[in-house]
């Protein structure tokens, strides 16, 4: 007997994938699921608005490198909104506007 289709299904499932596929298929899920789609950073990111990111993660949503995403912080250019031991917690609407205003800055 097959299971429907749920979101918590799918997440059970792709939880007892190996690593190196379930990798594999976020890298094909970000290059495929929206293709074609005209949706807006709110449509996309919206649920996000309250949310924290840590370094790594804020770094992957500016799309740079963790050295580039240390040396803003170092340089004054970002600020965690939270730190817990030596973990910083970055804000994703300052993320946002940063962001914004690197897009602005490249042209």
């Amino acid at each position: 007997m097959t299971h429907a289709l749920t979101a918590e299904n799918l997440f059970q499932d792709l939880k007892q994938m190996p690593l190196t596929e379930r990798q594999r298929f976020f890298a094909i899920l970000s290059t495929n699921a929206f293709r074609g789609d005209d949706l807006s950073h709110e449509e996309l990111f919206g649920h996000l608005a309250g949310d924290q990111f840590t370094a790594q993660e804020a770094a992957e949503y500016l799309e740079v490198s963790m050295s580039t995403f240390r040396r803003f912080v170092a340089g004054g250019k970002l600020n965690p909104s939270l730190i817990v031991g030596r973990n910083q917690m970055f804000a994703v609407p300052e993320l946002k506007a940063f962001k914004k205003a690197l897009k602005t800055t490249k042209g």
